[in-house]
Parts: C-alpha cells; sequence; structure tokens
C-alpha cells in the first residue's frame, strides 16, 4: 500500500517536528499552569500523545491529555471526549490531529470545545495539506504541503516507528 519512495516524513523527521511542536505549544503557554493536549481518535490522538511526551521533557506544566472522539466519514454524528466540561473550563488547550486536509474534522473538534469558555484555543496537525474547505488553520503544523486534490497522505504511527508518505 505505501511505497518507499514517497516517505515525506521519517521517523527522526516525525520526532524532530514533534519536539519543535512541543516547544511552539510551550512558548504559546508559557504564562499558564496548565495545558489541554486534545487529541482526535485515532492517529490525532497518537499523534498528541507524542507531543505530551515532548512536552513533558522539557517543561513543568501541567499536562493534561484527552481524547476526542469524531466520526470521521460524518463529522456531524455526536461528539464526545474524554474529560468532562469542568476539566478543560476556563483553560488553554490544544486541538491535535495527524493530516489537516479539508479542515472538516478540525473544525468540528473546535466547536464541540466552544461550547464552555476557554482561555486559549490552538491547533496543532502533522501534515498541513493546504486543502481546506473550512475556515480553520493550524497553529503548530510539521510540514506543510501542496498536494493534488488526487493524493492522499499517510501517517503511519507504529510502536518504534513513524512515518508519512505521500500516494
Amino acid at each position: 500500500m505505501t511505497d518507499k519512495n514517497n516517505i515525506i516524513l521519517d521517523n527522526l523527521q516525525i520526532k524532530q517536528k514533534t519536539r519543535r511542536i512541543a516547544f511552539q505549544i510551550l512558548e504559546s503557554n508559557s504564562r499558564e499552569k496548565e495545558v489541554i493536549i486534545i487529541g482526535i481518535v485515532g492517529n490525532g490522538y497518537l499523534f498528541a500523545k507524542m507531543i505530551v511526551n515532548e512536552l513533558k521533557k522539557i517543561s513543568d506544566l501541567k499536562i493534561t491529555i484527552c481524547e476526542v472522539f469524531i466520526n470521521k466519514k460524518n463529522p456531524l454524528d455526536k461528539i464526545t471526549s474524554s474529560l468532562d466540561e469542568d476539566d478543560y473550563k476556563n483553560k488553554s488547550i490544544v486541538l491535535v490531529d495527524d493530516v489537516l486536509n479539508s479542515g472538516a474534522t478540525l473544525i468540528y473538534g473546535i466547536k464541540y470545545f466552544l461550547n464552555v469558555p476557554l482561555k486559549r484555543f490552538k491547533t496543532a496537525v502533522l501534515v498541513n495539506r493546504n486543502h481546506k474547505k473550512y475556515p480553520v488553520k493550524a497553529d503548530f503544523k510539521g510540514i506543510s504541503l501542496s498536494t493534488s486534490i488526487k493524493e492522499h497522505i499517510i501517517v503511519e504511527f507504529n510502536k518504534n516507528n513513524a512515518r508519512t508518505f505521500l500516494i
């Protein structure tokens, strides 16, 4: 399914991008005592866990991780999260996904968390494809690519190896 010739990011590059994003999140939240990192179900949550691991290495901020459950095929379905509203109310949060393509998943994720007052809301993605249908942007991104509509980005997070492919 994936061709090794089409690797966009290898394991080391993904680690470097993740670390850089963690530093950007820390800088953006330098006056905060706590940051909530929210991963979109699937690869978004796996990438969020990687960011949290890096944040813990470079900061003594209180970091809480949360998973938001969005049906990516039908984002209008009911959305839930692993935290109660009171757990993120008036706090700084970062919503994380692996790839920002059309923006649908990210914008519905943002909408879900806007039901309560927040101190700060940012977004982070590993790959930004620049094909947005919705007015959403990634505040922190590993890499931006201008690809054709027919091309696809595949992100694989394996136990000790992560890779990103263009197919």
